[in-house]
């Protein structure tokens, strides 16, 4: 397709929303944690000992305080709560969302109840999602958000994300129904990791549209700094908005451990969780895809499989007019044993020109160009210490300078931004 043509085919959704938008308000994804399996498999980071708040992996009539960021303000909140990972139907109701305040405790008088289809309580079916709502009178900007349900009787296995990089808050086991309270009391329980909820959308501004960060751990954030909120799509969104303000959010759909072609460890393979976490969200435009490192490593895939999984992943998205910008792989070299070989350099590189040169992709993002020490072909020595929990780091993620190096090699004029007048 002649670039002039895909810049017409990739700008219809724009233009279609900027039409209707005089009359409709705009439904776009501000916040989103891509759900991988049932607690306690995954790889969090910085977990503390859940045993005794989850005992036998399953909450049993416990309040959740879930600390997020959204991306963009809006008017009417949707939250996504989902039991896609569950063996028996779970029941939620007193849910609430209301301003962070710090800790376990909210700003005074923000806390909103949510609402299910008319209901202040759902049951949500084993392998199913389900929608609640309210209305925001705040302004989300830098702000964050304290999500807080009531999880009636025991819930058997709870879907969840491991990898938040950020505290939220639970009530004892057997305590009841809390969402409703302003302060941290009834919340003496932290985690790492985000339960049940799974995406966050708003009525936004005319225009506003989505961009998604897909990808494994080093878009999950592993080696970044806990509750800092600086992963690389974190330093991109705070670039996006300070060129495009309220009119482009940066979502988050990384899993640590993530595989292109096959499922494992790190959940649902790209391909097979690419509706759920990117072609279901509302408003997203535009995809940045950083995989397949894991897919060589773990799995000893040839670079060859893994551009045909690309091949395929571009192609469904292109079929939603969703434009895609290949993210280059960062190095790997001298890191862990299954990662860090000559071998899967070899076809790292190899995918990497693939991503360069081939035409497939919408955009290129150069992250590797962005990290790699040219003298010996591994990260580079300031990226390597982690700022999670210390230490030397694994060579394989990068830290908090090394994400923000990624983030700003990113070409804004790639990403979508919508606009009305």
């Amino acid at each position: 397709m002649p670039q002039s043509a895909k810049s017409l085919y990739f700008a219809l959704p724009f233009l279609v929303a900027c039409c209707v938008c005089a009359t409709e308000p705009v439904r776009v994804v501000t916040w989103a944690s891509s759900v991988h399996g049932p607690y306690p498999a995954g790889n969090a980071v910085a977990q503390p000992d859940l045993s005794m708040v989850f005992p036998g992996g399953s909450a049993d009539d416990q309040t959740f305080r879930l600390i997020v960021k959204p991306n963009l303000s809006g008017t009417q909140a949707r939250l996504r709560f989902s039991n896609v990972f569950g063996s028996q139907p779970i029941s939620i109701d007193a849910a609430y969302v209301g301003l962070h305040a710090g800790a376990g405790s909210i700003v005074p008088g923000t806390n909103r109840p949510v609402i299910f289809e008319g209901k202040t309580n759902v049951t949500i079916e084993p392998g199913k999602m389900a929608y609640g709502t309210t209305d925001l009178t705040f302004d989300l900007a830098g702000r964050k958000l304290a999500v807080s349900f009531h999880v009636v009787g025991r819930s058997g296995p709870m879907t969840w994300h491991a990898k938040a990089m950020t505290t939220s808050y639970v009530s004892r086991p057997r305590s009841g129904s809390h969402g409703s309270e302003e302060g941290t009391q009834s919340f003496p329980f932290t985690s790492a990791s985000w339960y049940f909820l799974d995406a966050i959308d708003v009525y936004g501004p005319c225009g506003a549209q989505a961009t998604v960060a897909f990808g494994d751990s080093i878009t999950d954030g592993t080696n970044s700094t806990i509750n800092g909120d600086d992963r690389w799509p974190d330093f991109l969104a705070q670039r996006v908005h300070a060129q495009y303000g309220n009119q482009v959010a940066v979502v988050n759909a990384g899993i640590g451990g993530n595989q292109i072609l096959k499922s494992s460890g790190g959940g649902p393979a790209a391909l097979e969780r690419l509706d759920r976490d990117v072609l279901s969200l509302p408003g997203v435009t535009t995809v940045i895809w950083l995989e397949g490192i894991n897919d060589l490593g773990s799995s000893g895939a040839s670079a060859e499989a893994v551009i045909e999984g690309f091949r395929q992943g571009i192609a469904r998205m292109h079929e939603r007019h969703i434009r895609v910008i290949g993210a280059t792989i960062t190095p790997s070299l001298k890191s862990t044993p299954t990662h860090g070989t000559p071998e899967v350099d070899a076809r790292r590189k190899a995918i990497n020109e693939f991503i360069r040169k081939s035409g497939v992709f919408d955009g290129v993002a150069d992250f590797d160009a962005a990290t790699i020490d040219a003298a010996t072909g591994s990260l580079k020595a300031e990226f390597q210490p982690s700022s999670s929990t210390g230490g030397p780091g694994d060579k394989l993620h990068p830290n908090r300078a090394g994400y923000q190096a990624m983030a700003n090699s990113v070409d804004l004029s790639q990403i979508g931004h919508g606009t009305c007048n």
